[in-house]
């Protein structure tokens, strides 16, 4: 085995410009097939990271993301009273009853506005999200128009940035903080004073109230006495389930058209390789012929040809992983389907996608190879050295 494996790593290293050439048509499907799962990745981590698990989200009943939910406040006040909720140090409920709203900003690189969410905090909204932290500036003052813009929002939109003003629900609103919420959703957003954002869109309910379990055992305790109470019409999520559905159909899609681009960019790669070796068959006859004569096998000479083929596949699978892993260092926005709202995230790499990657570029140059690899091993022993 080791003299067929440096035989067929010679033939190929002889043959380098079709090599390349082959190998590269390879790397580059591989570079869509995983860039695209990188992207599905990326979009979940960002939204599952948001969440914590000690955290519970209460929505209405229904509802699929808190832009279309509501939670009036003698419902909020039962929610505070429920025995599974931790207090705080001050000795309140450890929650905050925050609001949702969707308003139009416009792009720094583009232009065109886009949908950016809004959120009304409460007293303990930064505290029960120990991932977010002031990066810039300072903490609006409680009663204020004033608010924090995330990283990622006042980077990419006009009018966002520290010192900026921004005129949305009748007012002007000042931006007064940047807050840096790390590869989490919350960095899309905009926070300022519930009570005052109620106030300027007129909304006499709350979106959801978002809780730390005193125990994160009593989960399921909680969501049964919250959502069997007649006095309510809410559900409750963990925080990190709740986040988990907001990005499975973003996910699902790009995973599906992945599937799709890669199906159709395969079947060229593969092609490729295959005119590759049955080009490497018609050169080589007379070699093969020798060696069938020195005394090689017909499945030796099926797993030297099989093997060039599995090389060609690993090195355009190498290549286009390495290409793909610098998409890490891109940052892309698109619109999460569940809000309807600007989303920033990032490519993620996992051992997951490069196995798959590697997995599936050696499957094409198995695929590609197996049948010039059988015309080769069945060549007749004399015919093959009559070309010589």
């Amino acid at each position: 085995m080791p003299s067929l494996f440096s035989y067929s790593y010679r033939n190929l290293w002889t043959r380098r410009l079709t090599t390349v050439l082959t190998a590269t048509g390879m790397a580059l499907v591989v570079f869509v097939f995983a860039t695209v799962l990188m992207m599905a990745a990326g979009l979940e981590k960002t939204l599952v990271e948001t969440g914590s698990y000690d955290n519970v989200v209460v929505i209405r009943k229904g509802s699929q993301s808190e832009v279309q939910s509501g939670v009036d406040r003698q419902q909020a006040s039962l929610i505070e009273i429920q025995p599974e909720v931790a207090l705080a140090q001050n000795g309140r409920p450890f929650l905050a009853k925050e609001l949702v709203v969707l308003i139009d900003l416009t792009k720094k690189s583009s232009g065109k506005a886009s949908n950016v969410v809004i959120r009304g905090i409460g007293e303990f909204s930064f505290a029960i999200r120990p991932q977010v932290r002031l990066a810039e500036g300072r903490m609006p003052r409680p009663g204020s128009s004033e608010v924090l813009a995330g990283s990622s929002i006042a980077r990419r939109f006009v009018g966002s940035g520290l010192g900026d003003k921004i005129r949305f629900g009748l007012r002007d609103w000042t931006v007064v903080g940047v807050f840096d919420a790390g590869s989490t959703a919350y960095g899309s957003e905009i926070w300022g004073d519930a009570e005052q954002l109620m106030q300027a869109f007129r909304r006499p309910v709350f979106s959801s109230v978002l809780l730390r379990l005193r125990d994160s055992s009593e989960f399921d305790a909680f969501k049964k006495r919250v959502e069997s109470d007649p006095r309510l019409t809410l559900e409750a999520k963990r925080e990190t389930r709740y986040y988990l559905d907001q990005s499975e159909v973003m996910a699902k899609f790009l995973n599906l058209l992945g599937a799709t681009l890669t199906a159709i960019f395969s079947l060229g790669a593969m092609i490729g390789a295959m005119i590759t070796m049955y080009a490497a068959v018609s050169n080589r006859t007379a070699e093969i012929g020798t060696l069938r004569a020195l005394g090689f096998s017909r499945s030796s000479i099926l797993s030297a040809f099989l093997m060039e083929s599995l090389f060609l596949g690993l090195a355009g699978g190498l290549t286009g992983l390495c290409f793909a892993s610098c998409m890490q260092f891109v940052t892309i926005s698109t619109v999460n389907w569940q809000t309807f709202s600007e989303l920033a995230f990032s490519f993620t790499l996992t051992p997951r996608i490069a196995i798959l990657s590697i997995v599936f570029s050696l499957v094409m140059g198995f695929i590609g190879g197996v049948l010039p690899a059988m015309r080769a091993s069945r060549l007749n022993i004399v015919e093959a050295l009559r070309t010589s």
